[in-house]
C-alpha cells in the first residue's frame, strides 16, 4: 500500500504506549493496533484528529505517501 502509517514513530517520540493512547482517545487497543501496523483500510477524520490532538502533531506526521504502487515495485 502506498500510504505508510508512522503512528508507532510518533508514539515513540511522545513516549506513550498503545494502551495509554487508546484510553485517551476512546478507541479500543485492538483497533488502534490495526491502524498502527498499517492493516487498516481507512481512518475517520475524527479519529485522526483525536490522535493528532493527543500526540500534538500534524496528520502528515502520521500518514506518508510512498508514491509507489505494488504493481510498480514488482516490475
Amino acid at each position: 500500500m502506498p500510504i505508510i502509517i508512522n503512528l508507532d514513530v510518533m508514539m515513540a517520540k511522545r513516549k506513550i504506549s498503545l494502551n495509554e493512547l487508546s484510553e485517551r482517545i476512546g478507541i479500543t487497543p485492538t483497533n488502534l493496533s490495526i491502524l498502527k501496523t498499517g492493516k487498516a483500510k481507512a481512518i475517520r477524520f475524527s479519529t485522526l484528529e483525536m490522535i493528532c490532538k493527543e500526540l500534538d502533531c500534524q496528520p502528515g506526521d502520521i500518514l506518508e505517501w510512498d508514491g509507489k504502487t505494488s504493481d510498480e515495485e514488482e516490475q
